[in-house]
């Protein structure tokens, strides 16, 4: 994945708006205010490709991402307590359908704070992964906020708690200083090559 060639698609507020099924997709999904946008930008080497907010539950869209032969797919952030209820709903159903109607999902990375255990939504994204069944790895993000001594123990801990839900790998990374980022590219290559 040529991530150097990365260009913003389209921001989709609706199912019925979201482009063909041309190419496989690598979707990102994670409460809101976990890195989604940092991760991805970090990961294509650039500042301000996905757009950054210091607002939880900025990203109401589904965000598509050009990458070579492939979509980045950014999910609007879940759990986010202050945004409206019918709001919420719309999310709800524009992941749904995102998942419902056979979307080419080569892999998705979920995003977990590396700080802290999963929440409640968090817990409830991993059974939704494991009930449909979608190819995923967690990312936890934020490495930088913990001391170099917590980064095996920490990996190893998330290992076990997200082994259940049929989680294939665990990265741990910064946005901040690009800790992990190589990592994560490798294993995203690796599924690439493989799907």
């Amino acid at each position: 994945m040529d991530t150097t060639k990365a260009e913003f698609k389209a921001s989709y507020g609706l199912s019925s708006q979201l482009p063909e099924r041309d190419r496989a997709e690598i979707v990102f999904s994670g409460r809101s205010n976990v890195g989604k946008s940092s991760l991805i930008n970090k990961l294509c080497n650039r500042k301000s490709l996905a757009r950054v907010s210091s607002t939880p539950g900025k990203t109401a869209t589904i965000n598509f991402y050009t990458v070579g032969g492939v979509y980045l797919v950014d999910l609007p952030g879940y759990g986010y307590a202050k945004v409206a209820q019918g709001e919420r709903q719309r999310w709800d159903k524009l992941i749904n359908s995102y998942f419902e109607r056979g979307r080419r999902c080569a892999l998705l990375v979920q995003l977990l704070d590396s700080r802290h255990a999963p929440s409640a939504d968090d817990e409830m994204m991993l059974e939704y992964l494991a009930h449909h069944e979608v190819p995923f790895i967690a990312a936890l993000t934020k490495a930088d906020k913990l001391k170099k001594s917590q980064y095996a123990e920490t990996a190893a801990r998330f290992a076990e708690i997200c082994a259940p839900y049929g989680c294939r790998g665990v990265v741990l990374t910064s946005a901040d200083n690009g800790y992990g980022i190589p990592e994560l590219r490798d294993v995203l290559d690796q599924f690439l090559a493989e799907g």
